[in-house]
């Protein structure tokens, strides 16, 4: 997978379209549900709740699409702004900032493979997330903006109020101690 979201080829004249007729959303909806639950997911702690946020999320685009204004950001940038804002109404309210257990990985969804490659999957995962959850607040943030829904660093810059250069050096930062990390345990 790209470390880009691709933006649909017609975005600009769908988002105007769908402001005028609500039917149009369905191909934004389509296009970017599974990158908003993907980023929605690195930050909360259940599926279930992660369904809720998107579902949020995409509601409150649909209403106010028309007061999204192309010059000051590009859609996907004021999506995702939509999602982590909704993210962290949600991490505020339940007065807690625990992230991604490691049970989890018991509710993965599989293709049914064979139970070697998920014990080695789920090892790999749970180091991946324990290694993980050692990064602060703000670099989990970027990483899950990076990896998880696929922005990029110029998005997640103006995002984030930080400077692009800024965003490459914390990603950086964050990917070589997760690198330390995860050489002890092997």
């Amino acid at each position: 997978m790209s470390n880009t979201v691709a933006a649909l080829s017609n975005e600009a004249a769908l988002v105007a379209r769908a402001a005028a007729e609500p039917t149009a959303f369905a191909a934004i909806y389509d296009h970017y549900f599974p990158r908003i639950y993907n980023y929605v997911r690195y930050r909360v702690r259940e599926a279930e709740t992660a369904d809720d946020i998107t579902a949020q999320t995409l509601e409150a685009a649909w209403i106010k699409l028309a007061s999204y204004r192309p010059e000051r950001a590009p859609f996907a940038v004021w999506l995702f702004a939509i999602a982590r804002n909704a993210v962290n109404d949600h991490l505020r309210a339940s007065r807690r900032r625990c992230w991604i257990p490691l049970h989890i990985l018991d509710d993965l969804p599989g293709g049914e493979p064979q139970p070697e490659q998920v014990a080695i999957h789920n090892e790999i995962h749970a180091r991946l997330l324990a290694a993980v959850s050692h990064l602060s607040d703000r670099e989990r943030d970027l990483v899950a903006l990076k990896f998880a829904a696929g922005l990029t660093n110029r998005q997640i810059a103006k995002l984030m109020g930080l400077g692009e250069s800024n965003v490459g050096v914390i990603l950086y930062r964050s990917m070589q101690q997760l690198r330390a990390e995860l050489g002890k345990d092997l």
